[in-house]
């Protein structure tokens, strides 16, 4: 059985299901997305993703008319397996299409493309044996892309990705709901004065950077939650 915390883009509100293996994600419609599916290769019994994002894969199914096999959907930071800032660690994104021929990949990107469905389709030249496209939240912190910045108030699957991030290095935020509430601001502060960066409970470029590069791909700790 599996815990997912979905962002209601529509509502503003962080939601949680719990399903098992082989049920549809949740929003999703005629089950062309299990949480096994969506789980990937992550070995996390708690995902989360957005209600944008699975109704964008709804819609793409549909313009495709046909199953797209999905190789990397979500992963938590700390297991590694993608760049510093992916947003498959926010549960946005998709790698599909791995065992397929040139001819069908080809189909599928630009279909993508041309849906005007997702916030960014990966060109050819970078990913040649697989498909990419995510539902990125804009603009990022950082000029050269990566995640938004977040500050109390904010609600979503960036600062589940920050929460995680901080219990796992030791700073507890008193929970993992994607919700940046005082607790999750204290822990930014301590952790912000700890390494040396500006101390302002804010989230933004420099942070994300320093959070993710020692958190991406280093394991779980005892102090990383669920």
């Amino acid at each position: 059985m599996a815990k997912i915390i979905v962002y209601n883009n529509d509502t503003d509100r962080m939601e949680t299901y719990y399903r098992g293996l082989s049920e549809a994600m949740p929003y999703n419609t005629g089950r062309t997305l299990t949480v096994r599916e969506f789980r990937g290769a992550s070995r996390s019994n708690t995902l989360w993703t957005t209600k944008r994002t699975m109704t964008s894969w709804n819609s793409q199914r549909r313009l495709y008319g046909a199953p797209i096999p999905v190789g990397y959907a979500f992963r938590r930071a700390w297991e590694g397996g993608h760049a510093g800032q992916s947003q498959h660690y926010a549960g946005t994104a998709f790698d599909v299409g791995q065992k397929w021929t040139n001819a069908q990949r080809a189909t599928l990107r630009n279909s993508a493309k041309n849906s005007g469905l997702w916030s960014y389709v990966e060109p050819l030249s970078i990913s040649p044996t697989w498909v990419h496209f995510d539902r990125r939240q804009s603009p990022p912190a950082c000029s050269s892309g990566g995640y938004p910045l977040i500050r109390r108030g904010s609600l979503s699957v960036y600062v589940l990705i920050a929460q995680d991030d901080l219990n796992t290095l030791g700073y507890s935020t008193g929970g993992l709901d994607g919700i940046f509430g005082n607790n999750t601001y204290n822990a930014v502060r301590r952790y912000q004065a700890s390494r040396g960066l500006a101390v302002d409970g804010i989230i933004g470029c420099n942070t994300w950077r320093s959070l993710q590069e020692n958190v991406v791909g280093t394991g779980r700790t005892a102090t990383t939650l669920d």
